[in-house]
């Protein structure tokens, strides 16, 4: 998780992020090093910003444990977490879906930190069917 090197230009914050996303990324469903990179320079070009990455971690780090929050949600919960993601232990997932009442969670064997293409249809669904459940239960109760 190392930053690229200050004052970098765009071709070697591209080339950093690359390295990035292949180590945290889906290792049962890797992206085509080609379109990552097609992918990630144009996340660069339109809006990269040191300051905010590095912003975004410390609110990580400041926001401290929020189990308490948790417990609180009322509505439909659905956690999916990657099985394989090497930036948040799988076991936060399950800490998370314990602490929300009546969540259900969903483990993706191959998934890591990322959103492959190639799982879009099994997240769609996912989610999808989490809508469908939600509206059905919200329906009998009301």
């Amino acid at each position: 998780m190392r930053r690229p090197p200050a004052n970098a230009d765009a071709a070697t914050v591209i080339a950093h992020l690359v390295e990035v996303f292949t180590v945290i990324g889906s290792p049962g469903f890797p992206t085509e090093r080609r379109l990552l990179q097609e992918r990630i320079t144009g996340w660069v070009r339109r809006a990269y910003d040191p300051a905010g990455t590095a912003r975004q971690l410390v609110a990580v780090v400041a926001s401290g444990d929020r189990r308490k929050l948790l417990r609180r949600i009322v509505a439909p919960t659905l956690v999916i977490h990657g099985a394989d993601d090497p930036l948040v232990p799988l076991e936060a997932g399950r800490d998370t879906a314990r602490n929300v009442p009546g969540a259900r969670l969903r483990i993706i064997d191959g998934m890591g930190h990322d959103l492959p293409d190639a799982l879009l249809p099994t997240l769609a669904e996912e989610i999808a069917g989490h809508c469908r459940g939600s509206v059905a239960g919200a329906a009998a109760a009301g």
